[in-house]
């Protein structure tokens, strides 16, 4: 899955793709480049980001959904809001990516009901501007579990398919690098849900502390297409991240080495 921000303030790219011609264009080289899914989102949720409001947002990813479509490219649509899900889908968008899992709107469970495509349901405690103030767990690995398993039986109950529903266990929202690397150490947890699995440790924060903090983003890429292959090794469906061609790399040899481990 590549990430496309057509943002003006995201932690790694904001403003690069913000332009619609720019971010088709990017488009087309994450799928040339490998990206089976290309992950639109016109709203930064690093640490601290202010909301968007659904016209802005919606501004910045209809034209590019609706041309990738056009184009044959894959598109989700990375967003929060019910209103950008339903016209994104209408632009040719074939999965939500619901980063708050359908708790910041009220209406997104209803409306993906309605529009009966896929959503990624991450785990997730609160807003940007929060969220790193409820990073507090006494066992992290054990909590996300529940706090997810349980969003997704609140999501199946008002009426989403469970065969719609994707996992993702929210690395960096209102978990510290610590809690990351722990959720990530014990994805079988995730796994064992049964459902399809999404990963997206690229490029944040915790990430960049294993090289140095002043490199460009770019230097977060190789560690970010390690993590990608054993995600993949573990069991994850996708991951989600800004280098395509180095992460299909890795995992090309995750999948030689489990073949030759069969």
């Amino acid at each position: 899955m590549g990430v496309l921000n057509v943002t003006s303030d995201s932690f790694s790219d904001g403003g690069r793709w913000l332009r619609t011609e720019a971010a088709t264009a990017h488009g087309l080289e994450l799928a040339a480049a490998g990206a089976d899914i290309v992950d639109v989102g016109g709203e930064s949720t690093r640490p601290g980001a202010h909301r968007v409001a659904p016209a802005e947002e919606q501004s910045r990813v209809l034209p590019v959904i609706r041309s990738l479509s056009e184009q044959g490219v894959a598109v989700s649509v990375d967003t929060m809001n019910a209103s950008t899900a339903r016209l994104s889908v209408e632009a040719g968008a074939i999965i939500v990516n619901d980063v708050s899992g359908a708790l910041a709107d009220p209406d997104m469970t209803s409306t993906m009901i309605a529009l009966d495509v896929p959503l990624v349901v991450s785990h997730w405690r609160g807003h940007s501007d929060v969220m790193n103030s409820r990073a507090t767990y006494d066992n992290v690995v054990s909590e996300v579990a529940h706090e997810l398993e349980y969003r997704v039986a609140e999501l199946i109950v008002r009426g989403v398919a469970p065969s719609k529903i994707l996992v993702d266990p929210g690395l960096g929202f209102a978990k510290n690098s610590e809690h990351n690397w722990q959720v990530l150490g014990h994805l079988d947890r995730l796994v064992a849900f049964g459902l399809p699995v999404v990963v997206g440790a690229s490029r944040k924060r915790f990430v960049g502390e294993l090289v140095d903090e002043l490199a460009s983003m770019d230097a977060r890429d190789f560690p970010s297409a390690v993590i990608a292959a054993l995600a993949a090794q573990h069991g994850a469906w996708a991951v989600r991240v800004h280098d395509v061609a180095l992460t299909k790399s890795a995992l090309a040899v995750a999948e030689a080495w489990k073949r030759g481990a069969e």
